[in-house]
């Protein structure tokens, strides 16, 4: 609780209902976080409620919270542009700060004779330097395509010291290189050649073919034929460089596609850059877990905008789904680009994809921090959007009934924790309370028992107990084997025990194949969220084969135990204390009359029949 609250209400009270800039600060003076408001009372007033519905990072801020500052502006499009300024400008700790792992890049040329171009990441060895460079995928890229295209060494040979040495390598004779180490390409021939990639790395692809053009036809007209070709054939590798892209697609001229990866401890982010239909860059943001927003992106997309304008800023964005205040964002876009700025979110075909694509990309780089598959994660992520959910489901309960006719009846609980099995802590529950088949009250048993078990576990006084006691945690998500009709029967029973856990039914096809998500009130369709329904189908099986092994298991030891009883004397107490000695039919069968004396408690003559019998049941 923030004993500065009185005032910080008080002060509050009476804050003007104009759009601006809020500032808050702790007793340091130190600016913590930074939010922009189209109502500055109704905002701000929203963090200092006597009994706030804050997340738990939310309630962390506030509690730092010793003053505030605000700055009143004319709209809220001006508010969105100072809050951007101002984060950049203060970095305070609970914003989005946008940090990525790019340094600088340059294009090196090396000194003559026979210069070659590479990528640096320094600029501190000999040579020209062309840069710097943001972008080290740009670099490389452009690398690779100038040595390609005019034909220029990548190997390791000094020139001209290994001349006619060794013969050419596969480069050479696939047309990547023109093979310098021959020694047949004078210097002034092979200068010119770097020359002109150093054009075409500083003009681009038309200015240069343009040029080579012109020299192509004065060749031409003195004559030159052997010279023209040269040019000629320059000319049409680099249209072909031009042509011959990973990925090209008309739809992606001037675009930005955007992904994102959440877990539990960050968010990642994916920029995927196409520039005149070309696959131009890619940057990765990993927004930290201090940050409040619950929304990151709606927070990311003005911040890593605002230091872009013009020809930077794409015509069109593609988005997973809309921020919040996607007509403004547009606006502000539109006003530094000098043009239109459209978000879009695609939901099929080619644009569809690249948006797939820069969320997987998202989604590698955050399994990589997280020690998880991107599959896992996604199959999280998707699974809380379908369901809505504020975080995806850490851990993941789920429940089964097996049951043959009205005996044997059993549950399975499963676990599955960051998208994984967790086989320790499944468990198995025999039914009780029912004597005739009823799946839903047998599910309503087992609720009971379960959390049942959780509130004794919070009463334990052994920390070390409490810990080891897996029934101690509650799961973020319920999942039943069943439809909406399990979901009504068991809800009742969490609200009954004051427990607020999301709860949803796992529906299946006639082929016994997860169809949906039910409901209390309906169903959810998960086949197209490919990854959600790929860990729900995992979930589901997973259940129904531990709850029916568990049946199976149950349903032959009572078929022992059924025979056992028909030797007088034995009966059903008798008979589950035989078989829970002997584990086995084969260990049952090696027992000797005097050791099922001892144990069933039986005469010497009720352990000879009993023994009789036991060696005449067929082996398993």
């Amino acid at each position: 609780m923030n004993p500065r609250l009185p005032y910080l209400q008080r002060k509050t009270a009476v804050l003007t209902t104009s759009p601006g800039v809020y500032l808050m600060k702790n007793a340091q003076e130190k600016i913590i976080y930074i939010g922009k408001a189209k109502n500055l009372r109704n905002r701000v007033t929203s963090y200092f409620r006597d009994h706030p519905d804050h997340t738990p990072k939310t309630a962390q801020m506030v509690s730092q919270v010793y003053d505030y500052d605000f700055i009143v502006t004319a709209s809220e499009y001006e508010a969105l542009i100072l809050e951007c300024s101002l984060i950049k400008q203060h970095k305070p700790r609970y914003n989005i700060l946008l940090k990525d792992d790019k340094g600088y890049h340059y294009i090196r040329v090396s000194p003559p004779p026979y210069s070659r171009i590479t990528a640096e990441l320094h600029a501190d060895s000999e040579g020209t330097y062309l840069g710097p460079y943001m972008s080290g995928f740009t670099v490389r890229q452009t690398v690779n395509t100038v040595n390609r295209t005019f034909r220029l060494p990548t190997c390791r040979k000094a020139f001209p010291e290994c001349f006619r040495k060794e013969r050419p390598c596969l480069n050479y004779h696939i047309g990547q290189c023109m093979g310098v180490c021959r020694g047949d390409i004078p210097e002034d021939v092979y200068a010119e050649s770097v020359a002109d990639a150093v054009r075409f790395i500083k003009n681009g692809g038309d200015h240069t073919v343009t040029a080579l053009e012109q020299r192509m036809t004065a060749a031409a007209d003195r004559l030159d034929f052997e010279e023209a070709a040269r040019l000629r054939d320059r000319i049409a590798a680099i249209r072909k460089a031009g042509e011959k892209q990973d990925i090209m697609d008309a739809v992606t001229a001037d675009t930005d596609v955007i992904g994102t990866a959440v877990s539990n401890e960050s968010t990642v982010i994916s920029v995927t850059v196409y520039r005149s239909g070309r696959l131009y860059d890619q940057n990765t943001f990993v927004i930290s877990s201090d940050a409040l927003s619950e929304h990151p992106l709606d927070e990311f997309l003005p911040q890593y905008y605002s230091a872009k304008s013009g020809s930077d800023l794409p015509r069109t964005i593609l988005l997973e789904q809309l921020p919040q205040e996607a007509e403004l964002l547009e606006n502000m876009l539109a006003e530094r680009a000098g043009r239109k700025v459209t978000l879009e979110v695609p939901v099929r075909g080619a644009r569809h994809r690249l948006v797939l694509m820069a969320k997987q990309n998202a989604g590698e780089k955050l399994s990589i921090r997280a020690g998880r598959t991107s599959r896992e994660l996604l199959g999280l992520e998707e699974l809380a959007r379908a369901l809505g959910l504020e975080h995806p489901p850490v851990r993941i309960e789920s429940y089964d009934i097996s049951n043959l006719s009205s005996a044997d009846m059993v549950a399975g609980m499963v676990v599955f924790e960051n998208g994984r099995p967790l086989k320790n802590a499944y468990r198995r529950f025999a039914v009780k309370e029912l004597r005739q088949q009823n799946d839903y009250a047998a599910m309503q048993e087992i609720i009971r028992r379960r959390f049942g078990e959780y509130f004794k576990a919070q009463a334990e006084t052994d920390e070390t107990a409490k810990a080891l006691n897996s029934f101690a945690v509650l799961p973020d998500l319920i999942l039943l084997d069943g439809g909406k009709t399990h979901v009504g029967a068991i809800a009742p029973i969490l609200e009954e025990l004051g427990l607020d856990i999301p709860l949803f039914g796992m529906v299946k096809d006639q082929k016994h194949r997860t169809r949906a998500i039910a409901t209390n009130g309906g169903e959810i369709a998960v086949r197209e969220k490919q990854a959600a329904f790929a860990l729900l189908t995992r979930i589901q099986d997973e259940v129904h084969r531990y709850a029916i092994t568990y049946m199976k298991t149950r349903h032959k030891k009572s078929s022992y135990a059924l025979t056992l009883t028909q030797i007088p004397g034995i009966g059903e107490r008798k008979a589950q204390k035989l078989l829970l000695t002997y584990k086995t039919r084969e260990q049952l069968k090696a027992a000797s009359p005097e050791q099922l004396a001892r144990t069933a408690g039986v005469n010497p003559e009720t352990a000879r029949q009993l023994y009789e019998l036991i060696q005449d049941l067929p082996d398993a």
